[in-house]
C-alpha cells in the first residue's frame, strides 16, 4: 500500500478518535468499573471491525442507497445510546478503592461496547466516505484488503486512545467518588445528546 496514503489516513483517523463522543463516554464509564475496561474496549473495537468489514464487503453502499434502512438503523442505534445514557445518569458508576467491582460481567460490557459502536450507522457511513479515498487501485493488494488494512489501523488508534481514556479516568477518579458520579452522569448526558441529535437528523417526528 502507498505509504503516503497510509500516513495521511493515520492522521485523519487519529483526529476522529481523539474527538470525544459516545465511545469516549463509554470508555470513561468502563474505567470507573475497573475490571470492565478490557471487555468494554474490546466490544467497542469489535463494533469498528464490523463497520470495516461491512464497507469492505460493499454492504454499506447498499444501506446508504436505501433511505428507510438507514433511518431504521439510526433510530435503533439512537435508542440504544439513549438507554445507556439514561442508565448512567440514574446509576452513575463509582469506583471504590476498597471494593473494586466484583460483579463485572465481561460479556455484558463487551456486548454494550459492541452496541455503542456497531449499532451506530454514522460509523459505517464515515468509513464508507473515508476509507475509499485512501485506496490505491494500482496497489498490489485488492481494494477490499486495503480497506481492511486501513480499518485495522483505525482500530489500533481507537484501542490506544480508548484504553488511555479508560485508565486515565480510573486513575483520576478512583479516590474521588463524588467526581466519579459527576463524570458518570456527564458521560450519560453525552450519550443522550448524541442520541437526540441522531434522531433529529432523521427527521423522525416532524
Amino acid at each position: 500500500m502507498n505509504l503516503a496514503l497510509l500516513a495521511a489516513f493515520w492522521a485523519i483517523s487519529m483526529m476522529f478518535v481523539i474527538t470525544p463522543g459516545a465511545d469516549w463516554a463509554y470508555a470513561i464509564s468502563a474505567g470507573l468499573r475497573d475490571r470492565a475496561i478490557i471487555p468494554a474496549i474490546g466490544g467497542l473495537l469489535l463494533g469498528h471491525l464490523l463497520a470495516t468489514l461491512v464497507v469492505a464487503a460493499g454492504i454499506a453502499g447498499m444501506i446508504a442507497a436505501i433511505p428507510f434502512a438507514l433511518t431504521a438503523l439510526t433510530l435503533i442505534g439512537s435508542a440504544y445510546l439513549l438507554w445507556l445514557g439514561l442508565g448512567l445518569i440514574a446509576n452513575p458508576p463509582v469506583l471504590h478503592s476498597a471494593a473494586i467491582s466484583q460483579d463485572v460481567s465481561w460479556h455484558r460490557w463487551a456486548m454494550k461496547g459492541f452496541g455503542v459502536s456497531g449499532l451506530n450507522p454514522k460509523v459505517i457511513l464515515l468509513f464508507l466516505a473515508l476509507l475509499p479515498q485512501f485506496v490505491d487501485a494500482r496497489a498490489a493488494w485488492p481494494v477490499p484488503m486495503q480497506i481492511v488494512g486501513l480499518g485495522g489501523m483505525h482500530i489500533l488508534n481507537c484501542g490506544v486512545v480508548y484504553l488511555a481514556v479508560a485508565h486515565g479516568s480510573k486513575a483520576v477518579l478512583r479516590t474521588r467518588p463524588q467526581a466519579a458520579r459527576v463524570v458518570g452522569r456527564v458521560s450519560g448526558a453525552v450519550m443522550i445528546g448524541l442520541a437526540l441529535f441522531l434522531i433529529m437528523e432523521t427527521g423522525f417526528g416532524r
